[in-house]
């Protein structure tokens, strides 16, 4: 067995054998989970290392009051044992409190920040759970639910070194973060000393590691109805939000089989709705029809097709996406050849359309492993915008998310309108390719609305024009629409696209901005590919401060 691991500047590649690979946007995040696969853990039970550690080293971007978004296929890309051939999507998303704030049922704005915001539950350890749950009855884990654990509690306790994108996100934010009316208890966790730590200061959260304890001491229903569920809430409402422990109870995550759709020589796979999983694939729908192999990669006409199929998919997904338990979502017509052929049509290779939407913020961590037996899980974890709501759950040291901000107003005529008990939209949509009914590609970014954008350059890179992953992750990529650090309506291309490419989408309509080159706007994505023959090869995004570790 033999094993390479090559750093490529702050990016991580790495190819192995038959004996697994992992990735994840930290490099003690990504040693967990191959120190996992290494004492003969599965891929599930990497992953649950990966995600807990995750959410010490990255707390500006997960924890475990957030969300969480899994992706699972055995060595036949099935989902269970009666063979259904899709992977097993596990959508962990918190609902709305039972009882609205009276500012919240007149119809009134969801704060982005602050105690309202946090008005929907975190799923992210009921997915952990339930991934857990299929590992051990499906896949024959053994290792305990304790154990997993262990490195990410040891992480919190002792400490780690503050990452540069920490430190980023610390000190875009320092004038909110002043703000002690909004942002409920966080200087005594995030600002010791009152000020923000700096890269490569040492970081501890001792009450989040008493937290991750008690969790793996007692199991992860612990945090929806046992005695820590009971703190967490309590402090949630000391701060003002509206979720009670009757909520909290109320947690569960939607199992279900993967949203696919056949594309190449292989099938698409992601979350189905309320996620923009469905976005994704009828943006990759969309370029299907249009072709790709006349333009050739990185020509301006390249992403004016992709940007334009982008808009045509976002379009349905602002009117359509929602909890399809409060609303019908028409996953069916959606991703019809008939409506994807004529989203296509609608494309003129040489006039780009206007584009006045608002782009939706937010943070993820995509983390991804497989095994030795083929097995593959794809996940992404939130809390939504870089800090969630800003609020503490007590002395519990878990951060709580603001994705309630994610609703429309109640009383709003849109499927996504707040009620309570409903799941709000969710941007993030991890995803698998798979061909001969094998896991082939595993893939997924942080990124909001760029997160659709992001993969269709990410897929059609892998697929299209048969890219390594490391090779594809380091092209340039693009963001459409406005953003927190520019308010107007362009297109935003990293510098190394090209002057000549800049030009020509000029010409073609599109207001287009530079980033800089590997700009963290583009998104911080993971990728692993996993060849016929077993040999997995996988890189963190150059974007990032993430790795790719082989066994």
């Amino acid at each position: 067995m033999t094993a390479r691991d090559v750093m490529d500047g702050r990016s991580c590649v790495a190819a192995s054998g038959r004996a697994g690979l992992v990735t994840s946007p930290h490099t003690m995040a990504s040693a967990a989970g191959r120190d996992v696969l290494q004492q003969g853990g599965n891929a599930i039970e990497a992953a649950i290392a990966i995600a807990a550690m995750l959410c010490v080293t990255m707390p500006h971007f997960t924890g475990l009051g957030g969300d969480g978004f899994w992706l699972v296929a055995d060595a036949n890309g099935k989902n269970d044992e009666a063979g259904d051939a899709a992977p097993l999507a596990i959508s962990g998303i918190g609902q709305a409190a039972r009882h609205l704030p009276s500012a919240l049922r007149d119809g009134n704005a969801i704060p982005t920040r602050g105690p309202v915001s946090a008005l929907t539950t975190a799923a992210t350890v009921a997915a952990w759970e339930a991934a857990y749950q299929v590992s051990r009855e499906q896949w024959g884990g053994t290792l305990s639910w304790a154990s997993l654990l262990a490195p990410a509690i040891e992480a919190a306790e002792e400490g780690f070194a503050i990452s540069r994108s920490q430190d980023f996100w610390y000190t875009y934010r320092a004038g909110e973060m002043c703000e002690a009316s909004i942002w409920r208890g966080f200087a005594e966790t995030f600002l010791p000393d009152g000020r923000a730590p700096v890269v490569g200061e040492r970081f501890r959260q001792p009450a989040l590691a008493a937290t991750l304890r008690r969790l793996a001491d007692s199991g992860p229903r612990e945090f929806y109805e046992g005695e820590l569920a009971a703190r967490v809430a309590a402090g949630l409402q000391s701060a003002g939000s509206p979720l009670t422990r009757d909520d909290f109870a109320d947690t569960r995550v939607h199992v279900s089989p993967a949203l696919t759709m056949p594309y190449g020589e292989g099938v698409l796979a992601t979350l189905p709705p309320p996620t923009q999983g469905v976005t994704t694939l009828q943006i990759m729908g969309i370029l299907a029809r249009l072709g790709l192999k006349d333009c050739g990669h990185g020509s301006a006409t390249y992403y004016h097709r992709l940007v334009e199929a982008v808009k045509q998919a976002f379009i349905d997904r602002d009117q359509y996406v929602a909890d399809p338990a409060f609303a019908e979502v028409p996953v069916e017509r959606l991703l019809s050849d008939a409506h994807l052929r004529a989203a296509a049509a609608r494309i003129d290779d040489n006039v780009a359309l206007e584009w006045p939407h608002r782009f939706r913020e937010g943070d993820t961590v995509y983390f991804a492993a497989t095994d030795a037996e083929g097995r593959a899980v794809s996940v992404l974890q939130t809390i939504y915008f870089d800090w969630g709501s800003g609020v503490m759950a007590g002395d519990t040291g878990v951060l709580w998310h603001n994705r309630g901000a994610a609703f429309r107003p109640t009383g709003s005529a849109h499927p996504n309108a707040l009620m309570p008990g409903k799941r709000p939209f969710h941007t993030l949509n991890p995803g698998m390719y798979l061909q001969g009914g094998r896991a082939r590609l595993l893939y997924g970014t942080q990124g909001a609305d760029g997160q659709p954008q992001t993969l269709s350059a990410l897929l059609t890179r892998l697929i299209d024009y048969g890219m390594a992953p490391d090779e594809a992750l380091s092209h340039p990529r693009f963001l459409l629409g406005r953003t927190f650090s520019d308010s107007r309506d362009n297109l935003k291309l990293e510098s190394d696209a090209g002057e000549a490419v800049f030009a020509a989408l000029a010409e073609r309509g599109h207001a287009v901005a530079a980033l800089p080159k590997h700009s963290a706007l583009a998104g911080q994505a993971g990728v692993i590919a996993i060849a016929e023959d077993g040999l997995a090869t996988g890189a963190h995004d150059p974007r990032s401060d993430g790795a790719a570790l082989a066994v």
